[in-house]
């Protein structure tokens, strides 16, 4: 008994040291009957090791996601319509703003985009057909904004304290290992298809503006997307409805910040 409670107090500060004090407190409270001591010490350790994954983690894991999705998806060769237009929309941005980005176009008639911690950005040509030239800058620069105020891995490192021992996969040999497609799926669904928090959305909008008018792109072109989309509202297949706040209030925002 003394030995446990020694190993619960140095557990106790382990967690407290890496800010996870409501783990400790479900460790010292949990039914002696519901889990073993030492599944109940390996579990909140995982988390624990969970809350302090490497950048070099969350890298790897983003670029396997990326993999994985462009696997799953149409990327329409350089000579597509869609793939010069986009090209053509993008100059330049092979970098920006101290981001290595890579920006391709997806062929699904779902209107979406997406962007992840490696600096992968993908644009639907669902939604390309919906948007005018200056809209779809508009939404680059927004999905660029999550990249540069790294929403996506804060989002990673809650999807790993989900599944804390996709944490800790490659510790044994010093690296990260790749991960299998059911664990890729499972990291997809959780950062990917999740909604973004009211605040990181609003942030990344208003990066989504400075974009524009450092490119000298119209800033109004970014209100008539959210127009777009919200008329867009009761129909299917609306990725961004999915997983954004509503399109008509943030038009309304834009239009306000604009003047």
């Amino acid at each position: 008994m003394r030995t446990k409670l020694g190993l619960l107090t140095g557990l106790s500060s382990m967690l407290a040291a890496t800010g996870m004090v409501g783990v400790a407190a479900f460790v010292l409270v949990a039914p002696a009957h519901s889990q073993s001591f030492g599944d109940v010490l390996g579990s909140a350790k995982k988390v624990a090791q969970a809350a302090t994954v490497s950048d070099a983690q969350i890298v790897s894991y983003f670029s396997q996601m990326s993999v994985e999705m462009d696997r799953q998806n149409t990327i329409p060769p350089a000579k597509n319509p869609y793939a010069v237009r986009l090209a053509k929309l993008t100059t330049g941005l092979a970098s920006y703003d101290g981001l290595n980005l890579n920006i391709k176009a997806y062929l699904a008639n779902d209107v979406n985009a997406f962007a992840m911690g490696d600096g992968t950005v993908r644009v639907y040509s669902g939604l390309m057909d919906k948007m005018t030239d200056d809209e779809v800058r508009c939404v680059i620069g927004h999905e660029i904004g999550h990249v540069k105020l790294e929403h996506g891995k804060k989002r990673m490192k809650m999807a790993l304290q989900k599944d804390a021992a996709l944490s800790v996969a490659g510790t044994a040999s010093g690296g990260v290992r790749k991960l299998a497609s059911s664990e890729l799926g499972g990291l997809i669904g959780n950062v990917l298809t999740a909604q973004h928090s009211q605040a990181a959305e609003t942030a990344a909008d208003d990066y989504a503006l400075t974009f524009m008018a450092a490119k000298s792109y119209p800033q109004p072109a970014c209100a008539t997307a959210m127009d777009k989309l919200a008329a867009l509202g009761g129909g299917g297949g609306i990725g961004l409805l999915k997983t954004h706040p509503d399109p008509a209030q943030r038009a309304k925002r834009m239009r306000a910040k604009i003047k």
